[in-house]
């Protein structure tokens, strides 16, 4: 690879965009990149303390960023810079392939995947489109666990209740009884991390549920609020997927996709009993789960970062020329200046 350095920039449009970005940052600035942060919605608040933040769209095509390393599914085309996909989970499989994981939206320029079951079919878009690379790197949000990985040293197991928020897959309705049932009997510590689009209807029926066993956790890297867990429950998200990977074993509440990696269940009455099986750590659960990981996310060494880095400077080195064109969504592009309010240059290609 060229001996490229950049000015990068690190785009997301929630909080949680910080956890999945931050290791970007380390690793830009080991290579003699300069870094900045952009958010579009809210996250700004949570970069680390001394890191170079973006005001607005103006400020930004102002420091002239050679790449943007995105965790959103979109990013404005006008954002000046190749366009780095890095994604803001690993594949939860909530919806079918051309409106989830592998939709194609004609924003990037290089797709960093997680593993064998999102790189295959990633390069099979990009021999089709062409407008695109695909490299596979891991995901730069586990690099901090897959390094450090933290002891669960508790005296009683920590349970982890992480559910999405998309309709029709949120469980956060369907369990808060069980969860209010199970936290007053005290057999477990419960530590309830709701999504940052959660409605603040759940947040105050959790909240109340606060006491001797039951925290309810605002961080938004969810890799630091599951380090130390010994069981997850979730849903259809890609929580439990990251939970997995990290050699943790999770319990599922009507799972879109379920395998025998979950636990996956139907009836609130059944969690009890998944946890208490979780907790056992059956080997016929353990070989599903290392199976599984090994396709969703084989990278061990906690150098996400480095690869995606690596990979995006040497596409800036040798350059898109040998790209296809990426299709001009219009309409799209319209929508974003709109959103931004941004009426200036840059036109409408990219």
């Amino acid at each position: 690879m060229r001996n490229v350095t950049a000015r990068a920039v690190l785009f997301g449009t929630q909080s949680y965009a910080v956890g999945v970005l931050a290791p970007l940052a380390d690793a830009l600035r080991r290579r003699g990149s300069e870094v900045a942060w952009l958010f579009e919605g809210p996250g700004a608040e949570h970069v680390p303390r001394g890191e170079h933040v973006l005001e607005g769209m103006a400020d930004a095509r102002r420091w002239g960023s050679d790449v943007a390393f995105v965790s959103s599914d979109s990013v404005p085309h006008f954002l000046p810079g190749l366009k780095v996909a890095v994604f803001h989970g690993l594949d939860a499989r909530k919806r079918p392939d051309d409106r989830g994981h592998f939709r194609i939206r004609g924003y990037f320029d290089l797709y960093c995947t997680h593993g064998p079951s999102t790189t295959g079919p990633f390069r099979a878009l990009a021999a089709r489109h062409g407008h695109f690379e695909v490299v596979e790197t891991g995901f730069p949000k586990l690099d901090p666990a897959l390094r450090a990985p933290t002891p669960r040293t508790a005296s009683e197991p920590i349970v982890l209740y992480a559910p999405t928020m998309t309709p029709g897959l949120s469980s956060a309705d369907a369990l808060l009884p069980t969860l209010a049932s199970l936290a007053a009997k005290g057999r477990w510590r419960w530590r309830v991390k709701l999504h940052a689009k959660a409605e603040p209807r759940l947040r105050d029926a959790y909240g109340a549920l606060i006491g001797p066993h039951l925290e309810l956790v605002d961080d938004p890297d969810l890799v630091r609020v599951m380090t130390d867990a010994h069981v997850m429950l979730s849903d259809t998200s890609s929580a439990p997927v990251e939970f997995v990977v990290l050699g943790r074993p999770a319990v599922t509440f009507r799972h879109r996709e379920p395998g025998p990696w979950f636990i996956d269940v139907r009836e609130p009455a059944e969690v009890e009993g998944a946890i208490i099986r979780a907790l056992a750590d059956p080997p016929d659960l353990r070989a599903a789960m290392e199976r599984f990981a090994s396709e969703v996310h084989p990278w061990r060494d906690g150098r996400s970062a480095d690869r995606v880095v690596d990979a995006a400077l040497d596409l800036l080195g040798r350059g898109t020329g040998h790209l296809r064109r990426k299709p001009l969504n219009l309409w799209r592009k319209v929508q974003a200046r709109w959103r931004w309010r941004w009426w200036g240059g840059a036109g409408w290609s990219g």
